[in-house]
């Protein structure tokens, strides 16, 4: 059944915030997305390969938001019945309260038939109490029609007639095994991200994670049974009420004569789709959507051409080249040119990669670790798959300082929780299996996936799900405490934090360990105590060199100068150098 009576025009705003100019100009819409690029500057006249790293990153600067279109395909069916009814109606409750008036939602419940609960419709404070009542009045019964349900969420996507510059996403939750209208894999989702949430321990892991990957951009999710779906419901709110760029491409373009191919995947994008060129030349992939703070990492496998009898020179190796839309406008990058320095003095294979191109190998071994544990596991081979997670483990610890990387703990404590649920076959039947399927789901896709109740593995999550998240955990403890709405423009977070383990600091650029917790007033009470010991260890210094010369600047010594900078040098941790804003010279301070 097609629909197309989406509600086509928006209310008057509700909200209380403040009119905000819409941004017009593709040259600041580009800067909502940024290019890093990681990769050896030099390299020898010898062949040899080269590994590229290209990292798109989602601003993490106050910015407009995409409008979202949310349709909730939800399993009501008999299984459903008692607390986890209850547990489902709570998560929607929070999902109706985080949705602001320029963002629309639909309902659809599934048992032994499919039903639209509403059409797609702006979450208004009139259509919050309606969409509540509708919530309240759920009840369990039937069997579990997952295709029915699916096919009615994507019909509801399909017949929007208000859709330009909108977002659009499905979430489908399911506790058990559809045994009723056939094979929900065989749904079309076109390039509709789905995310499912597996619930309980009886539920259809191989299902919920086929559909998930078979659409773009989506992850599959495993909640406990003894977990709330709350938590994991909020962790997916913080990304789509935060997107920033839809239909997200790069495409890399490699130098004839400079490269050649010897991988059949010379850009390695995960379980991202992507698209040749004819003549092998380019590789473009497709994203999807990006959230705020959000990172998408591409490896590029070189391999450099013999170029020993030639002189020294800057070789051109690939163009990368990124678009998107955001609010119906095309967004294009210029192009940008990837050089390697070929000499002879360089030895093949001596320069140790760039940190933050080792430390997206590592990732991605140890991923490929876990994928292959749980094919192990599926052979019924408990014990090697519990070796090869101990191999991963052993890889990570002897490579990263774990207690200077919080990404290492993270990856090490998903071992160690993974490796508990092999210990026995039937465990890892039980909860295993979709422990496995969510952390592969999150690697592949570069995004957050719930693990069970895993508290410890937060990968990819971004400051705005650290909100959302204790804002659900406040919303189980009091759901007649609503948490405030989602704003209609992406929030400058107080604090971004990398998720991949940066680069060891050097001994006297350490900085102190902030916590992630730390209260938004603690943050700028350090900052401003760090500003004021800048300022206070500034003029002792310059007070230091008056007292011993107070003719003009230009005869000073240098020495001077240099008891200047050692001063601050070694009483100032990082943060308060650079808000000192100081260079040095034999000129000039």
């Amino acid at each position: 059944m097609a629909y197309n009576d989406d509600e086509q025009t928006a209310p008057t705003s509700t909200a209380t915030e403040p009119a905000r100019p819409t941004v017009g100009i593709t040259g600041q819409l580009v800067k909502q997305v940024r290019l890093n690029k990681y990769h050896n500057d030099v390299a020898s006249m010898a062949p040899h390969d080269q590994e590229l790293l290209l990292e798109l990153r989602g601003s993490s600067s106050s910015t407009d938001r995409a409008g979202l279109d949310l349709v909730a395909v939800i399993d009501v069916s008999g299984s459903m019945d008692g607390d986890r009814i209850d547990k489902v109606k709570t998560a929607l409750q929070f999902v109706i309260r985080k949705l602001s008036d320029l963002d629309r939602l639909c309902i659809v419940t599934f048992c032994t038939n499919a039903t639209r609960l509403c059409p797609l419709r702006f979450v208004t404070a009139a259509a919050q109490a309606e969409l509540k009542a509708l919530v309240d009045g759920l009840k369990a019964y039937g069997d579990t029609n997952m295709k029915g349900g699916l096919e009615t969420g994507m019909s509801v996507v399909d017949g929007r007639s208000l859709a330009a510059g909108r977002a659009v996403s499905v979430m489908l939750m399911s506790d058990g095994y559809q045994n009723h209208g056939g094979d929900a894999r065989d749904v079309h989702l076109k390039n509709v991200p789905v995310y499912t949430f597996s619930f309980g321990a009886s539920h259809d892991s191989n299902l919920l994670e086929a559909i998930a990957r078979k659409s773009l951009g989506g992850t599959f999710n495993y909640v406990a049974d003894s977990a709330n779906l709350t938590g994991p419901f909020s962790q997916l709110l913080g990304g789509l009420l935060t997107i920033i760029a839809q239909d997200l491409e790069l495409t890399v373009t490699r130098f004839h004569g400079e490269v050649t191919i010897k991988r059949v995947v010379w850009v390695d994008a995960g379980t991202y789709p992507q698209t040749t060129a004819s003549d092998g030349s380019s590789v473009t992939v497709s994203f999807g959507t990006l959230y705020s703070a959000e990172a998408r990492r591409v490896i590029v496998y070189l391999a450099l051409a013999d170029k020993t009898a030639s002189p020294p020179y800057d070789a051109n190796v690939c163009l990368a080249q990124y678009r998107f839309t955001f609010q119906a406008q095309q967004v294009t990058s210029n192009p940008d040119l990837i050089t390697i320095k070929r000499r002879p003095s360089a030895a093949p294979g001596a320069a140790r990669k760039p940190q933050p191109v080792e430390n997206e190998l590592a990732r991605r071994q140890h991923a490929d670790m876990i994928r292959a544990a749980r094919d192990m596991a599926e052979a019924n081979k408990m014990e090697d798959a519990r070796n090869k997670l101990e191999e991963a483990r052993k890889a990570l610890e002897e490579n990263f300082n774990q207690a200077a990387n919080p990404t290492v703990a993270m990856l090490l404590e998903e071992l160690r929780q993974l490796r508990g649920l092999m210990e026995r076959q039937y465990l890892y039947n039980k909860e295993g299996r979709p422990y496995a399927a969510s952390s592969l789901a999150s690697h592949d896709r570069q995004r957050v996936a719930t693990r069970g109740q895993a508290d410890g593995v937060r990968l990819y999550t971004t400051p705005h799900m650290d909100t959302y998240l204790k804002q659900a955990e406040q919303f189980e403890k009091n759901p007649d405490e609503a948490p405030p709405p989602a704003t209609k423009h992406v929030p400058e977070p107080d604090q971004v934090v990398d998720q991949e383990p940066p680069a060891p600091p050097a001994e006297a650029d350490v900085v102190p360990d902030v916590p992630r917790d730390m209260a938004a007033g603690d943050r700028r009470t350090l900052s401003a105590a760090l500003r004021v010991a800048a300022a206070v260890l500034s003029l002792a210094a310059f007070v230091l060199m008056a007292s011993v010369r107070t003719s003009g600047w230009d005869s000073d010594r240098y020495d001077l100068y240099e008891q200047y900078y050692r001063l601050l040098h070694d009483h100032l941790p990082v943060a308060s150098k650079h808000h000192a804003f100081l260079t040095c010279n034999k000129s000039r301070c």
